[in-house]
């Protein structure tokens, strides 16, 4: 079910309301509903799948209990591992057995030889990536003793399949959302106003921005041999706010849906394109991953504690690993390896925490060095999103050296995309960064009165401006 359909319209205010007024009295029943609408949400794509929703809550469930109560170090490891192997090993046949297989095929092809094993039509469950993460969090922070195993299993599987942030995150600590599930919750009015103000900005930066950008993205990358270098920059510019206002959209939805509930999710996206350099973008751009990798993989690893080749090492494998997270491809690969390469001279010369306050701090407007700093780091990343966006890494490296040379052919001016639509979404596209900027200046929308005429702006700009088509999420595929 997607949070910009009709389908979802109907559904939440159902589920509101009997949540609020049918069974607020007792929290049990309150979780189970949430438990029942989250598999209703859920099933509407494909019910089937459900079951490794169901089976991942009883494998980790199990484990967390049987962890309470056993002591012995190496039966431990073999619960937590227990854990880790069944819950990858699902999302490594679902995600990644044909990447594999092929990649298997073409390394035997290279050198001669001929096999050819049958590929699977493998249908990728939406969400494996987020809701595999999140049981996993649980149970490493039970093996580690941070956080006491539950034993209610309607709460640990209300925690598992939370509707709104299942099938895209944010990704949720088992030690900051399961227990929201053991207290009870009250309606706060202020909290709901404040999670439907966030669900408005959510659906205005998909629907407006992203599904818009969309559009012309769409075209450019498919046809991206028919146009020229400044057409493929425009085409790359605009995936590269379409990925933001779509991903980090429907971030706003999740937490704001969350908060009609009563519950707190963790902030995924802080203005990070107006970071100034790599590594305060990825302290600002899909918090909820990045954080997760540091915590449950970096730092396990050893950090930066180490000398120069394990920091080397370290920083690569965090952001392969990210990369290949995010699907079976090399395009991905790459992508991560490119942000590893931006990362590493900052972390070996000790810049990476040179940035840790907002831009312009104590200031209306940033300097010139700061606003040479973001449009630098702003380039640097549309030059990864083409990697990401693109099918193969010849289409990727085709589209970069075309940009770079400015290769000329066709321009938007003699196809589908006009100068009057390119326009029209520049400006959508510069109202979002106003709006960013200004939320930097308040604080996070804490002055309430201009946060309302953000709203109205938002509202009058959705309206002058209707999506060309409607669009599911980009990481629904993850």
């Amino acid at each position: 079910m997607l949070f910009n359909s009709l389908d979802f319209a109907v559904f939440l205010p159902i589920v509101f309301s009997l949540y609020w007024f049918v069974t607020n009295h007792n929290l049990r029943l309150q979780n189970a509903l949430i438990v029942a609408a989250s598999y209703v949400f859920y099933g509407w794509w494909d019910w089937r799948f459900l079951s490794l929703i169901i089976f991942s809550t009883l494998v980790d469930y199990s484990i967390g209990r049987r962890l309470k109560n056993e002591e012995k170090q190496s039966t431990r490891k073999v619960l937590l591992w227990t854990s880790i192997i069944v819950n990858l090993g699902f999302l490594g046949f679902f995600k990644y057995y044909n990447f594999f297989l092929d990649n298997f095929i073409t390394a035997f092809s290279f050198f001669g030889q001929e096999i050819q094993p049958n590929t699977l039509n493998i249908i990728l469950p939406v969400g494996i990536s987020f809701y595999t993460f999140q049981t996993l969090s649980y149970t490493i922070d039970v093996y580690k003793k941070k956080l006491e195993p539950t034993e209610d299993f309607i709460a640990f599987s209300a925690f598992v399949c939370f509707f709104p942030q299942l099938v895209a995150g944010p990704i949720e600590r088992a030690t900051n959302l399961l227990p929201q599930f053991y207290k009870k919750r009250n309606f706060e009015y202020d909290k709901a106003v404040d999670g439907m103000r966030q669900i408005l900005w959510g659906l205005f930066k998909k629907v407006v921005i992203a599904d818009n950008c969309a559009e012309y993205v769409n075209l450019i990358f498919n046809n991206y041999q028919d146009y020229n270098g400044s057409t493929l920059l425009i085409g790359a510019i605009f995936f590269t706010f379409q990925i933001y206002g779509d991903f980090s959209g429907y971030s706003d939805i999740a937490i704001g849906t969350s908060r009609l509930f009563g519950f707190d999710l963790k902030q995924n996206f802080a203005t990070p394109y107006f970071s100034r350099d790599i590594a305060e973008f990825w302290r600002r751009w899909h918090i909820s991953l990045s954080t997760w990798f540091r915590d449950y993989l970096y730092i396990p690893l050893g950090g930066s504690r180490g000398g120069t080749l394990m920091k080397v090492r370290n920083t690569f494998i965090i952001f392969l690993v990210s990369g290949f997270w995010h699907g079976a491809n090399w395009t991905f690969i790459v992508w991560g390896g490119l942000n590893a390469l931006y990362f590493l001279p900052l972390l070996l010369l000790k810049h990476n925490r040179t940035n840790l306050g907002v831009v312009a701090e104590g200031r209306m407007l940033p300097s010139l060095r700061e606003l040479f700093q973001m449009g630098t780091t702003f380039m640097l990343t549309v030059l990864t999103w083409v990697f990401f966006r693109s099918d193969s890494l010849n289409q990727a490296f085709e589209i970069i050296y075309s940009i770079i040379t400015l290769k000329e052919g066709n321009s938007y001016f003699l196809n589908p995309i006009s100068n009057q639509s390119i326009s029209k979404e520049i400006v959508l596209i510069l109202f979002l960064l106003l709006i960013e900027y200004a939320s930097l200046k308040v604080n996070k929308y804490n002055n309430r009165f201009i946060f309302i005429q953000i709203v109205i702006l938002a509202i009058m700009v959705t309206l002058l401006a209707p999506p060309a088509s409607d669009l599911s999420f980009i990481y629904f595929q993850f």
